[in-house]
């Protein structure tokens, strides 16, 4: 845990995101419970924990695509339990989906171009001329090349292969700027050569944001994570670095003999 030059450990103040006593019920069904957390900012934490642990329902709750049953959501010192979706982007807490979400009939740039156009709410001034799109090809360009597609600039975003498409989706979602960045199993269906060059992405992107993911690759997740979460049953088991989290016997047991996804 980071602590400040006095060794205490850090105040509300160097969270970015806080969740109280979050609670999600479905008829009876308690998906989440009482979920505590604190995601430091310019940290890079990951939430764990076996299937049907809650992982994305909280996820879902965080981005206010559900609305909680209990509980708070305060994100850089203010309540955004009852923020829509779309507000709690603006603000600066923007998710990726486990699912790729990019516009296959676009090309890479117009996908980016897109995202920025959403940034600046222009997305649906259809009638505005295409000439004054142009500003936007700029920061297009550049989030195009940190991403590393600029080979790709041109081609139809249906046409990339799976990895690049998620290195895509990441681009499309810095030209939000979010201050948060929420990551869905950015991992998922990815082969070896892909997850080496997203974790990589994932760890520059952490250097001016803070980002918080959903991973079952836990190779990445002890990688890349200076905190870890782990749910089980909708509950918080443990939470700490990856070494005291893999070594906790409550860990283990609830991955059936052994911390793996």
């Amino acid at each position: 845990m980071e602590r400040n030059q006095a060794g205490a450990e850090p105040d509300a103040k160097d969270n970015i995101l806080e969740t109280r006593g979050l609670t999600m019920e479905f008829r009876g069904f308690v998906a989440v419970r009482n979920v505590d957390l604190n995601v430091k900012r310019h940290t890079i934490h990951a939430l764990i924990g076996p299937n049907g642990a809650g992982k994305t329902t909280c996820f879902n709750l965080l981005t206010k695509f559900l609305r909680p049953t209990a509980g708070t959501i305060v994100f850089n010192g203010q309540d955004v339990t009852r923020t829509g979706p779309a507000a709690t982007a603006r603000l600066g807490m923007v998710r990726s989906f486990q699912i790729s979400s990019i516009f296959a009939h676009l090309t890479v740039i117009e996908n980016v171009r897109v995202a920025l156009q959403r940034k600046l709410s222009t997305s649906f001034h259809f009638w505005k001329p295409k000439s004054s799109l142009y500003p936007l090809h700029a920061r297009a360009d550049e989030l195009i090349e940190w991403v590393g597609l600029e080979t790709h600039r041109d081609a139809l975003a249906g046409d990339l292969s799976y990895g690049r498409k998620r290195v895509l989706e990441l681009a499309t979602t810095l030209a939000l700027d979010p201050e948060l960045l929420l990551l869905d199993e950015p991992m998922a269906g990815l082969g070896h050569e892909d997850i080496g060059r997203v974790a990589e992405l994932v760890r520059r992107v952490a250097q001016d944001r803070t980002v918080l993911m959903v991973e079952h690759n836990l190779d990445v997740v002890s990688d890349l994570s200076d905190t870890i979460t782990v749910l089980t049953r909708g509950s918080v088991l443990a939470e700490g670095d990856y070494a005291s989290v893999s070594s906790n016997p409550a860990v283990r047991e609830a991955y059936i003999g052994g911390v793996h996804a």
